[in-house]
């Protein structure tokens, strides 16, 4: 038997938000334009107007009630009554055309769960270029996330999120989809533009200390296979280092400096919960 392929009109899209409201409607409105006609916002108590922009787009809107991002995954997808969920962003835009071709390739390639690939634009800030300078030339621009991800719903309920993961909890599920036997992967054809949501160092030390934390979590929960992770932040900012230097941008050195000690800052952190 065949599998089905999934249409923008056939999947409903999950958009966690929270102070957003600059963000939330150009999101909304990108999925509009590409066909998707279900909209589940779930909202994190937001202090801003998020909710009224989502709801102005038309979304359905629930809440977390702050219980943080794999719940609200959680609550959209449960909320969903389509075959196919879209998780997404919400500073992501997803350019017209693209979901057409994410999920042509999601049903091709025989895939449980495919992820869009990502084209990080930051403002004029040094730190928000300095991210964007990262996710661009960095290894982990094509390690699968749930940035823009189009999965079946009963997989990704079935599969369901780690609750202790406040970060790093699509990587902690991408691994266990895999030990499954799922085919997991990120497109570099349909490519959706990632917009940061701030671009100052305060804004990039909490991204750091997330990640950090979730990698720590991930050593603490798998151990012995988990313990590679340690490397990682070094890694990263060793061939960060080497590319700036290469690309004559030496500049970015002090990020990556910042990048791999809030990490390992952060990882302690996760160790110890």
């Amino acid at each position: 038997m065949s599998r089905a392929v999934p249409t923008a009109a056939g999947i409903t899209a999950v958009v966690p938000v929270r102070n957003a409201e600059a963000l939330v409607g150009p999101c909304l409105e990108s999925l509009r334009r590409n066909g998707v006609t279900r909209v589940v916002v779930v909202d994190g108590l937001s202090t801003d107007c998020s909710r009224e922009v989502a709801r102005a787009h038309g979304a359905t809107v629930l809440s977390d009630e702050g219980g943080g991002l794999p719940l609200a995954r959680t609550l959209g997808a449960q909320a969903a009554d389509t075959r196919w969920v879209l998780m997404v962003d919400t500073d992501v835009v997803v350019p017209d055309g693209v979901l057409d071709r994410l999920l042509e390739e999601y049903h091709l390639g025989g895939y449980a769960a495919l992820q869009a690939g990502l084209e990080s634009v930051s403002g004029p800030g040094y730190w928000g270029q300095a991210l964007a300078y990262h996710h661009l030339h960095g290894r982990s621009r094509w390690w699968f996330g749930l940035v823009a991800t189009v999965i079946e719903r009963d997989l990704l309920l079935r599969t369901g999120f780690d609750p202790r993961f406040e970060s790093g909890e699509d990587i902690e599920l991408r691994w266990r989809l895999e030990s499954q036997g799922h085919k997991v992967g990120v497109s570099r054809s349909a490519l959706v533009s990632h917009h940061f949501a701030g671009d100052d160092f305060a804004f990039a030390k909490d991204q750091f200390l997330m990640d950090g934390t979730g990698l720590g979590l991930m050593v603490r929960k798998h151990g012995w296979r988990g313990s590679r992770l340690f490397a990682l932040p070094v890694a990263a900012a060793a061939r960060g280092v080497a590319l700036s230097v290469r690309d004559r941008q030496p500049q970015w050195a002090r990020y990556f400096a910042a990048y791999c000690w809030f990490n390992y800052v952060g990882m302690r952190r996760g160790l110890a919960r």
